[in-house]
C-alpha cells in the first residue's frame, strides 16, 4: 500500500511528464505501454484539467470577408497623347465643276493627311477616304453575289454606271475599259473614249478611268480619253514604269487631270516612279498605288507596305506624300471570297463574299488608304457608314467608350 505521501508525489510527475508530452501538441493522443501504475485511488480529472489550462486554445480563423465586385471605374484624368508630324500628304482633287471648267455636280477631294490613319486624338484629318465602284465597258466574268446586284447592266456601261451612282452610293465611278485588251476585244482608242464621254454624259459623279495592263495599248487609249475628257479633271488608272511613263504624264498635265502611279509592292519604285513624274506633273496631280493583295493572298504584306509608305510620307519623305489608292475589289480574287464551301464553317457565299471585300478594305482603311475602289454595295455601304463614324465628329471622346465596364455580356 502506498503512504499517504505517494498520491501527491505520483500525481505530481504524472502531471509533469504530461505537460511535458502535451506541451506544443494541440490534437495528440498518448498511449502508455508497458506502464503499471499501483494505487488505491487516483483523482485524474485535476490532472487533466491543469494539463489542458496549460495547452493554448487552438486559434479560430475567421472567414475572409466577401469582397464587393467594383460598380464602376476609377475616375482619373487622362489627356490623350498628342504627336506632331513633319510632313503633310498633298491633296488631290478629282472631278470639275462648271465654275472649274468641267461638268460634275460635285468635286472629290482626298489627301491631306496631318496624322495616321483614325488617329483622332491628333485632330482630325481634313478629308475622309472616299469608296468609289467599279464598272466595266464589256461583259466579264463575276462572282454570283456581285452579279446578281448588276446583272441588267453588265452589258451598258452607261446603265451601269447610273445605277453605281444613283442606288449604290458611289462617290467615284471607277470605268475598267477592259475590253480594249489585245488578246479580248481589241477596241480601238476612238471607240473606247467615245464610251468615256457617254458615261460622262449619264453621271455627273466624278469619273475614274482604268486600261487592261497592256503598257502599249493602255498609252494610246489613255491619250485619246483625256483628251475627249479635256477639263472634267478625270483620274487615270494608271502609269507604271514600264510604260512611256513620260508621254504619258505630258498628256495628263496638257488636258488637266490625275494619274494614278501603280508600283508592285516596293516602296523604292514608288519613290523612282514619283521621281519621273515630278519632272512633268505637280505632286497635286498623283496618286499612288502600292498594290492591293486582298484576305488570304498577302492582306498583311499590302498592309505593311501602305502603312510603311503613310508614315514615312508623315515623317518627311516628300516623295510619298501622296493620297493612296487601293484596288479592293482584288478581294473577289480570293477563291474563298466566291466558291461553294462548307457553310457550317465558312458561312452562306453570298454575305462570304462582301465580308471578305470589307475586311480587306478596313484593313487598308487602318494603313491610310484615301482611295477604294469597290464593287459590291453592301461592301461599299458597310465601308462608307465606317468611315463616317470614325471622322464626322470632332476630337476622341473618350467618354463614350467608359461604359463598357457596365455593359451585360
Amino acid at each position: 500500500m502506498a503512504s499517504s505521501k505517494t498520491p501527491k508525489k505520483f500525481e505530481t510527475m504524472v502531471f509533469e511528464t504530461l505537460l511535458q508530452l502535451f506541451q506544443n501538441l494541440k490534437d495528440a493522443e498518448i498511449e502508455l505501454q508497458n506502464v503499471t501504475i499501483e494505487a488505491d485511488e487516483i483523482d485524474l480529472e485535476p490532472i487533466v484539467r491543469a494539463i489542458m489550462a496549460q495547452i493554448p486554445a487552438p486559434r479560430v480563423t475567421e472567414k475572409p470577408a466577401v469582397k464587393r465586385l467594383p460598380e464602376k471605374l476609377l475616375e482619373a484624368e487622362f489627356t490623350p497623347p498628342t504627336s506632331g508630324y513633319p510632313g503633310r500628304v498633298v491633296e488631290v482633287k478629282i472631278g470639275a465643276t462648271k465654275s472649274e471648267g468641267g461638268t460634275r455636280g460635285k468635286t472629290i477631294t482626298i489627301g491631306g493627311e496631318v496624322a495616321p490613319a483614325l488617329y483622332v486624338f491628333d485632330g482630325l484629318n481634313p478629308n475622309p477616304p472616299v469608296v468609289s465602284i467599279d464598272i466595266f465597258d464589256t461583259k466579264i466574268p463575276l462572282a454570283k453575289a456581285v452579279k446578281v446586284e448588276v446583272e441588267d447592266v453588265l452589258n451598258d456601261p452607261v446603265e451601269w454606271s447610273k445605277k453605281a451612282v444613283h442606288k449604290f452610293g458611289a462617290e467615284v465611278v471607277n470605268l475598267h475599259l477592259v475590253s480594249i485588251d489585245p488578246l479580248l476585244n481589241d477596241t480601238p482608242p476612238a471607240e473606247a473614249a467615245k464610251t468615256v464621254e457617254n458615261v460622262l454624259q449619264a453621271v455627273d459623279a466624278p469619273l475614274c478611268v482604268g486600261g487592261c495592263g497592256d503598257p502599249l495599248k493602255d498609252l494610246k487609249v489613255f491619250e485619246k480619253v483625256c483628251e475627249v475628257a479635256e477639263g472634267e479633271r478625270i483620274l487615270i488608272n494608271s502609269v507604271t514604269l514600264d510604260m512611256d511613263y513620260k508621254r504619258l504624264a505630258e498628256t495628263v498635265k496638257r488636258h488637266g487631270h490625275n494619274v494614278i502611279a501603280f508600283t508592285s509592292m516596293d516602296m523604292d519604285m514608288a519613290r523612282e516612279l514619283n521621281r519621273k513624274l515630278y519632272e512633268i506633273l505637280p505632286k497635286e496631280n498623283i496618286v499612288i498605288d502600292t498594290t492591293t493583295a486582298a484576305l488570304g493572298y498577302g492582306l498583311d504584306y499590302a498592309f505593311t507596305v501602305m502603312e510603311r509608305t503613310r508614315l514615312a510620307a508623315l515623317m518627311g519623305d516628300v516623295e510619298l506624300q501622296h493620297p493612296m489608292s487601293s484596288g479592293t475589289t482584288n478581294a473577289w480574287a480570293a477563291r474563298e471570297a466566291w466558291m461553294k464551301l462548307d457553310e457550317s464553317k465558312w458561312g452562306p457565299r453570298e454575305l462570304r463574299g462582301p465580308i471578305w471585300e470589307v475586311v480587306t478594305a478596313l484593313t487598308l482603311l487602318l494603313a491610310g488608304v484615301d482611295y477604294f475602289m469597290m464593287m459590291h454595295p453592301l461592301a461599299v455601304k458597310t465601308v462608307k457608314q465606317v468611315i463616317e463614324k470614325f471622322t464626322s465628329g470632332g476630337l476622341f471622346d473618350s467618354s463614350r467608350y467608359l461604359s463598357w465596364a457596365s455593359l451585360d455580356i
